[in-house]
């Protein structure tokens, strides 16, 4: 299942409520690491995969890592494919996607990390954090239904490679 929302204490709820103990969860966008130390309790017997390009993450991140043992942080940029196929390596299920990027603005940018990483992991369950998701999805009406119950796009997820990630280097140079 894929969560949308932009409150913080929504966002850190669906987590509460999806999360299980022996999970391996992904974080894009895990900032200072507050979102991630309830992560890591809750999954407290599987690996917590953490990832920021901010220099202000690097510091509060590795003294995280010292308490919380199953922390992986790496400072890297989650549009760059080398990133994800770096996740890759760990050969590890991921259960939980988590992405809160873009302190809630360039939904675009957003939105497509998303649906690559997601693509590719291919998590059972998915959290967004992010204004401009949220909003657009408030005020959409469609009328066709799709079969998707997993944490990514079921229909469209087939063709999607690391690769796709290299597009967003066309429009976005900070996130």
């Amino acid at each position: 299942m894929i969560y949308v929302s932009y409150n913080l204490k929504q966002y850190q709820k669906y987590a509460y409520d999806i999360i299980k103990s022996k999970d391996n969860v992904v974080e894009l966008g895990c900032h200072i690491g507050n979102t991630t130390k309830q992560i890591s309790r809750l999954a407290e017997d599987g690996t917590v995969y953490a990832y920021d390009n901010s220099p202000e993450a690097v510091k509060p991140m590795h003294k995280l890592q010292k308490h919380q043992q199953n922390i992986i942080f790496q400072k890297k940029d989650v549009r760059n494919p080398e990133t994800l196929n770096n996740q890759l390596k760990y050969k590890d299920k991921i259960n939980t996607l988590c992405i809160d990027l873009g302190g809630g603005y360039h939904p675009d940018t957003v939105f497509k990390v998303f649906f690559i990483w997601s693509s590719i992991l291919k998590p059972e369950n998915t959290i967004l954090r992010n204004n401009g998701l949220l909003d657009f999805i408030q005020n959409t009406t469609y009328t066709e239904k799709t079969g998707s119950q997993k944490g990514y796009l079921e229909t469209s997820a087939k063709h999607v490679t690391t690769k796709s990630l290299n597009e967003l280097k066309k429009y976005s140079n900070k996130l």
